[in-house]
């Protein structure tokens, strides 16, 4: 089974919380309505989950929303300042990762060795890992995105009740490239190749991210795919057929007795 064809996500990041391509829709429906209650009935969601929404992103990246009351236009909801100057960095977060190509992500061996429903802990040459298994096969082919990646200083590592990235991975840095708003940071985590992160260069500054800096990559299981190994597939569905064909000629035999 082939792993299909993904586009990265631009992500923004504010402590725990991170704005995305839906936070942008919303504060683009309310510079256009200047309204948040039609804001939210143009994208289908529901007043009280866009409200809720609304109050995490500004406990997290400030003041977005200027809200009045009465007066000769009836009141209603307008961006800030603030909020015109996060749409404006979200615009070219995305920008500069529409370049990127699948070479960003990070591919591993590895083999099952527990499984709950769909998500499975595999084991690779750097340790076990949380992903979601899209196939029944034992080796598979581990892949994680590059911006699914997040990287921590060692002393601040979320702890694991805080947090839903299940697998953490500690390395080395052992390679920096920066474009205007992205940085691109290849960690030693002892896989073959350097596992490499897609991080705001406001987390290059912060984490002090350079040759030999030790750090903590985390990723979701979710945002992490197991697919059948390479060749693997194609040997095992060669077997079955093979193994169906000798069947129905017993059967013809048995007709024929």
């Amino acid at each position: 089974m082939e792993s299909p064809k993904r586009e990265f996500e631009a992500q923004l990041a504010a402590g725990d919380t991170t704005f995305d391509a839906r936070d942008e829709a919303l504060l683009r429906a309310i510079l256009d309505a200047e309204s948040l209650n039609a804001a939210a009935s143009e994208l289908g969601r529901s007043y009280a989950h866009a409200h809720r929404r609304l109050g995490d992103l500004e406990d997290a990246f400030g003041p977005l929303v200027e809200r009045t009351r009465g007066g000769t236009d009836g009141g209603g909801s307008r961006l800030t300042p603030n909020a015109r100057e996060l749409l404006a960095k979200f615009e070219r977060l995305r920008a500069e990762f529409s370049g990127l190509t699948s070479a960003d992500e990070n591919v591993l061996a590895g083999e099952v060795v527990e499984r709950d429903g769909e998500l499975a802990v595999v084991s690779t040459d750097a340790g076990e890992v949380h992903a979601l298994v899209l196939t029944e096969r034992e080796r598979v082919q581990v892949t994680i995105r590059a911006d699914a990646v997040t990287l921590h200083a060692t002393g601040e590592v979320p702890d694991e009740t805080a947090t839903s990235a299940r697998n953490r991975l500690p390395g080395e840095v052992v390679g920096v490239s920066v474009g205007e708003t992205v940085g691109r940071v290849a960690v030693d985590v002892g896989f073959d190749e350097p596992l490499i992160a897609l991080v705001t260069l406001t987390s290059v500054e912060r984490l002090a991210l350079e040759p030999e800096a030790e750090v903590v990559a985390s990723f979701k299981a979710t945002a992490t795919r197991a697919t059948a190994g390479a060749g693997e597939s194609k040997t095992e569905g060669t077997e079955a057929e093979d193994g169906g064909a000798e069947s129905n000629d017993d059967v013809t035999r048995r007709r024929r007795g």
